[in-house]
């Protein structure tokens, strides 16, 4: 399961007069600490904020879903509710999550939540659709993704190297 960090960075931008203004902006980051978080956090933005940023806050998130549609980036947060079965006692229990959701208004929020969640097993309703001031979500990625694998036709460097040297070792 992921954990989500909510990371507050403050920095002065640049506003479309070319004046710089003292500005606060919320960011999602998946990390496995607080520590990662604010790692992720500085090694991403360090190439997108000219001078300097301060990070002021990091809190884990109550978030435990992120679906994205590319065609947008304003983030609404969605509250979901559901019935579950208690396997102890038999006991209904009414279980609230909170998940983010691309969309260009509140609408189209609801209407791609109910898409995203449409294989659950459980009847759900949103109960509350809001329009998020979080940034941008930076979700984990895997060290396979960022080096992907050499191909088997291809061989490192100093093997073949090696296999050079054996080879003009044989001819001597």
């Amino acid at each position: 399961m992921r954990t989500w960090f909510l990371c507050k960075v403050k920095y002065a931008k640049e506003t479309e007069q070319g004046l710089l203004k003292n500005v606060s902006e919320q960011y999602l980051v998946d990390a496995v600490s607080f520590t990662e978080a604010e790692a992720r956090i500085y090694d991403m933005l360090g190439s997108v904020i000219r001078g300097d940023f301060q990070v002021t806050n990091i809190s884990k998130s109550n978030l435990v879903d992120v679906f994205f549609y590319e065609d947008i980036d304003i983030w609404h947060k969605c509250k979901i509710t559901y019935i579950v079965a208690d396997g102890d006692s038999g006991k209904e229990k009414k279980v609230t999550q909170f998940m983010i959701v691309t969309a260009h208004d509140v609408k189209e929020a609801y209407e791609r939540i109910f898409e995203s969640l449409n294989n659950m097993l459980v009847s759900f309703r949103v109960t509350e659709v809001t329009e998020s001031p979080i940034i941008e979500v930076f979700p984990y990625e895997k060290e396979e993704e960022l080096n992907p694998t050499i191909p088997e036709n291809l061989k490192p460097l100093r093997e073949v190297q090696a296999e050079l040297r054996e080879y003009e070792e044989k001819d001597e």
